[in-house]
């Protein structure tokens, strides 16, 4: 797994961990200026200085996450599960009270990223100067829905295509044959989106609605994979009663580019998907769990179309429709954000 942080377009960071342009000063410390911008203490900076910043949600909002009714429900069984959403960024500012609006935030300078215990990687980890593959054609339905923006002038917000999506698994009480069905569920949603899959192996860490999505210690200076975890309801109480799966994704936002999904997991109920085994056909069923849980992953909602595997009770729905392939066509054709 490849822990080195990379510049825009995939050339190699700067080996002093500054932005280009940026020199240390002869003692080695880092200028004062960049600290007092870091640090909103910077009146009125100069206009070289001021680039692109990310945005992120103030403190209480937990990076923005908000709860919606979402997730895979175990298969042929009523009830509705949820999923998880987090928003990037981490707040800087200390002891200030929630604002009302979700998406109301500070502003992350550009300089923090270079700077010790940044809270967001250096920008253009793995960015290409163009899309890696392409979404194919459009089916023409309209059985889909595209989880709601978190910008009302943007109308979805979908993984770079210009960056491979990274993915891990917590393998802890996996069932048999999980890894096959995992390799074949991200090979489904990778060719309905144009997007390029990359696995980084196992990995140890748990599932959390307080998922940090910037890990450098365990993943390197890059946003966190999405976590793939075998778990249960003990450990994640949202898989409790009729829910086999969970699954969302954080976003990061640069200022004038649209937001963009950069990190996400999935809960899988480890115990029911050993029930769902043992039923006739049961690996299609329990595949069909995964690929839903993904495709809420990478932007896709629940709709009421009981032909769509994304229909949260379709029981006999154990492939992506026709209404599922155009949700997943569209969310593969986002913007190349390199900036982050």
């Amino acid at each position: 797994m490849p822990n080195g942080s990379r510049g825009p377009n995939g050339s190699p960071a700067p080996t002093d961990g500054l932005p280009p342009g940026v020199r240390r000063s002869a003692s080695g410390r880092i200028p004062q200026w960049a600290i007092d911008e870091a640090f909103g203490t910077l009146q009125d900076p100069a206009p070289w200085r001021s680039g692109p910043s990310a945005h992120m949600p103030p403190p209480g909002q937990a990076y923005g996450r908000r709860r919606r009714r979402a997730g895979r429900t175990r298969l042929g069984r009523p009830g509705h599960g949820r999923k998880w959403a987090i928003g990037a960024g981490i707040a800087l500012l200390v002891g200030l009270s929630s604002l009302p609006m979700v998406f109301e935030r500070f502003v992350l300078p550009a300089v923090l990223p270079y700077l010790p215990g940044a809270p967001v990687p250096p920008p253009g980890f793995e960015a290409a100067d163009a899309p890696l593959g392409q979404p194919p054609a459009s089916t023409g339905s309209k059985a889909y829905a595209l989880q709601e923006s978190p910008d009302p002038g943007q109308p979805f917000a979908a993984y770079d295509p210009c960056r491979p999506v990274h993915y891990v698994v917590r393998q802890d009480d996996a069932p048999p044959g999980a890894d096959q069905m995992i390799q074949e569920a991200v090979a489904k949603v990778s060719a309905a989106t144009g997007l390029r899959f990359v696995y980084d192996g196992p990995t140890s860490e748990a599932p959390s609605d307080e998922r940090e999505m910037y890990q450098p210690d365990r993943y390197g200076k890059r946003w966190a994979p999405v976590l793939i975890a075998w778990s249960n309801p003990a450990e994640s109480p949202d898989l409790a009663g009729d829910v086999d799966g969970l699954g969302g994704s954080g976003y990061a936002y640069v200022e004038g580019q649209p937001y963009v999904l950069v990190a996400g997991q999935v809960a899988l109920d480890a115990p029911d998907f050993a029930d769902i085994l043992q039923w006739p056909d049961g690996r299609r069923y329990a595949r069909a769990v995964i690929m839903h849980e993904l495709a809420h992953v990478l932007g896709l909602d629940h709709v009421n179309d009981p032909t769509q595997l994304m229909n949260p009770e379709g029981a006999d729905v154990t492939e992506f429709a026709a209404g599922d392939l155009a949700g997943l066509a569209i969310l593969g054709g986002g913007e190349c954000v390199p900036e982050l």
